[in-house]
């Protein structure tokens, strides 16, 4: 029967024989960056998305969907989203002003 109770020590000190010598010109060559794509990344989170987590919330309370004791929690979700999608609004505003401003004067 073979011995499972080997002193976890042991594992640590031993030493890596494996031969190396072929990664160091893998390893020079920098990694290169992807190519730029001119879809959007699909994995990412944007303003739409979060506009229709409110959305989403605002039906599913309508129909019944959370108990009493979880309307607390889902609203206090529900308004910090909401808010966030009002100051994202806000600051887009002043952003896109100024856009149009800069396309006049030149």
């Amino acid at each position: 029967m073979a011995d499972t109770t080997k002193d976890p020590d042991e594992a640590m000190d031993a030493v890596d024989t494996t031969d190396t010598s072929g990664m160091d010109a893998q390893q020079s060559t920098p990694p290169t960056a992807p190519a730029a794509t001119a879809e959007p990344d699909e994995q990412g989170l944007n303003l739409s998305d979060i506009r229709a987590c409110v959305t989403i919330i605002d039906i599913v309370t309508k129909r019944g969907a959370f108990e009493g004791a979880e309307l607390a929690d889902v609203g206090s979700v529900r308004n910090r989203l909401d808010n966030f999608l009002k100051a994202a609004a806000e600051a887009q505003a002043p952003a896109e002003g100024e856009a149009e401003a800069e396309t006049t004067t030149a």
